[in-house]
């Protein structure tokens, strides 16, 4: 998914102890990426997000919020969400 054209993307660090109970890590969108895994008998969906600053066109930070919700809304609704990362840098 990297490209050398690319001047924007998302990662996410996991402690090794934790690595065995990473079930999968999708990216979304340059800006959204999720990773599920497993905590006792819960999936756990932690999202990491990284919001377009403010200098980028409106498409592109309008594109930023309409991936999160659209990644959001995937998950029914009884499972686990965690929702991190900068998302301070666009405000309406």
């Amino acid at each position: 998914m990297g490209s050398k054209a690319k001047t924007d993307g998302i990662g996410i660090f996991v402690t090794e102890k934790w690595v065995d109970s990473v079930v999968s890590v999708e990216r979304h969108s340059e800006r959204v990426l999720v990773l599920k895994m497993v905590l006792g008998d819960c999936l756990l969906n932690v999202f990491t997000v990284y919001t377009a600053h403010s200098g980028k066109p409106d498409e592109e930070k309008e594109r930023f919020w309409n991936d999160a919700f659209h990644s959001v809304s995937s998950i029914p609704q009884n499972k686990m969400v965690v929702f991190a990362g900068d998302e301070s840098a666009y405000r309406k």
